[in-house]
């Protein structure tokens, strides 16, 4: 018994050592789960053999990779052209009407102050424009950072690609492999495990694209109100940020509402504030509903494990909380974790 639980321990212990090596294969695993359904429709209605729709399934599978992918870096590239065109401008206005009109403004009320605060004021400003410098090279190393990683993330992602195709030409194999293993009852229970997991995982993507959707619009629609220029390529960035718990919307809008203030366009800042607001507020209503309707919890466990599971956790826990929750239901009702008790 014993030295059963420590080749257990051992075996576990080593999967889980491997799990950043083998993350292309784990991904890989799961796509091909989720195109399952894609193959089988495929070998009924056409009643074709399963490589041929297994080819067709991933064909398309890579075409909508292609056009998302292509439409995304199309949409960017040309709004950061006409963004770099027009930039040194907008930062030379920015400079000449606000920046340049605040400090000079500014100058009349700290020659009134006192040497010492004026000195510590001083000393602040040093200090802000200091850590902007190192910000500023953070980033830099970052981009530099990401560029050497792109020739590995290609790699990487390649052989995700070919992972996909062959784990789904072999996944009926795979799994008749596996039930020799498994006991009916443990069948049963693995079915109901891995169904609800699929349901959940694809219906976590459907929530996400929606709210992405519901959030670019709302975006699109407020700048395109406020006539912001160059409202996709912002709209776009205000998506991405949203996704992240960590930045929010706020990350973006707040700044650009107070910078707004400070070149007297009061229309255009109090229009930013206003258009944080509706984000924020409509986003966090819908966010437990479509989680709920999509992952198969309840609004409540959707909510709680989300909020709990990003201040635990961070940006990851805000995946892993909604994760934890449908394996605890999954296995609660697949009898492996008993619930039945009294005080």
């Amino acid at each position: 018994m014993i030295k059963r639980w420590i080749i257990t321990a051992a075996i576990v212990i080593l999967i889980i050592y491997l799990i950043p090596y083998s993350l292309p294969f784990l991904l890989a695993l799961l796509t091909a789960i989720m195109l399952e359904n894609s193959v089988k429709w495929f070998m009924m209605r056409f009643k074709w053999p399963r490589f041929r729709a297994v080819l067709v399934t991933f064909l398309l599978y890579l075409l909508f990779i292609v056009l998302f992918v292509w439409f995304i870096v199309k949409l960017v590239i040309d709004q950061v052209v006409t963004l770099a065109q027009k930039g040194p401008a907008f930062a030379n206005n920015f400079y000449e009407e606000s920046l340049k009109q605040f400090l000079k403004e500014s100058e009349q009320y700290f020659k009134s102050l006192p040497i010492d605060v004026f000195s510590s004021f001083e000393r602040t400003l040093e200090n802000a424009l200091q850590s902007v410098t190192r910000m500023l090279q953070a980033i830099v190393e970052w981009l530099f950072g990401l560029a050497a990683a792109i020739p590995g993330f290609l790699i990487e992602f390649l052989v995700y690609l070919i992972a996909v195709f062959l784990f789904s030409l072999e996944l009926s194999r795979l799994r008749i492999k596996t039930e020799r293993h498994l006991r009916e009852t443990t069948k049963e229970k693995l079915y109901l495990i891995t169904s609800k997991l699929n349901r959940a995982g694809v219906g976590f993507i459907k929530a996400q694209v929606f709210l992405s959707i519901v959030t670019f619009f709302m975006a699109f629609i407020g700048l395109s109100i406020l006539q912001v220029p160059y409202a996709i390529l912002l709209s776009i960035l205000i998506v991405f940020v949203d996704v992240l718990p960590i930045l929010g919307t706020g990350s973006v809008l707040v700044p650009w509402a107070v910078i707004s203030f400070f070149q007297e366009n009061q229309f255009l800042g109090f229009g930013l504030i206003v258009l944080f607001v509706i984000i924020t507020v409509v986003r966090r209503i819908l966010e437990p509903k479509v989680f709920s309707s999509n992952m198969g919890i309840s609004p409540l466990a959707a909510l709680v494990s989300l909020f709990v599971g990003f201040k635990l956790l961070g940006f990851i826990g805000f995946f892993v909380g909604p994760a934890l929750v449908i394996i605890y239901d999954t296995l609660r009702e697949a009898g492996i974790i008993k619930s039945k008790w009294k005080i």
